[in-house]
């Protein structure tokens, strides 16, 4: 199981830090990747950590802005968001499952993850 937080409201410009901590088994072994799901679009892959954290990769619509990170001693992922914007507006989930590769993030789909988090809604508001 994943629970995500630290979803909020922020004005355009600002940052939020989400949590992801896992309860029942340990992170260490996977891929962690971050999907957001705006009101009536897909569920789409915004950032991907690797199990030891010392590879990411980001969706070209959140390079720069947004990146995973991870503390696997505490079995939590987090991702940092900054510089946001209204097209930012969605819930975000926390995800296990296939590996990244460099092809991010055409070759990740919501079909290839083995956990799920509930979400964490992320608002920007003018």
């Amino acid at each position: 199981q994943l629970e995500e937080s630290g979803g909020g409201m922020v004005n355009p410009g600002g940052s939020l830090r989400l949590s992801c901590i896992a309860s029942g088994w340990m992170i260490e072994d996977y891929h962690i990747h971050w999907f957001r799901q705006a009101p009536g679009k897909a569920r789409e892959a915004v950032s991907c950590i690797n199990d030891v954290g010392d590879s990411t990769w980001e969706a070209d619509s959140v390079r720069g802005r947004l990146t995973s990170s991870r503390y696997n001693g505490a079995n939590k992922v987090y991702l940092e968001m900054n510089n946001l914007n209204v097209e930012d507006t969605a819930r975000y989930f926390c995800a296990a499952g296939a590996r990244c590769t460099s092809r991010y993030p055409l070759d990740i789909s919501p079909r290839d993850m083995k956990f799920w988090g509930s979400g964490t809604p992320v608002t920007v508001y003018t």
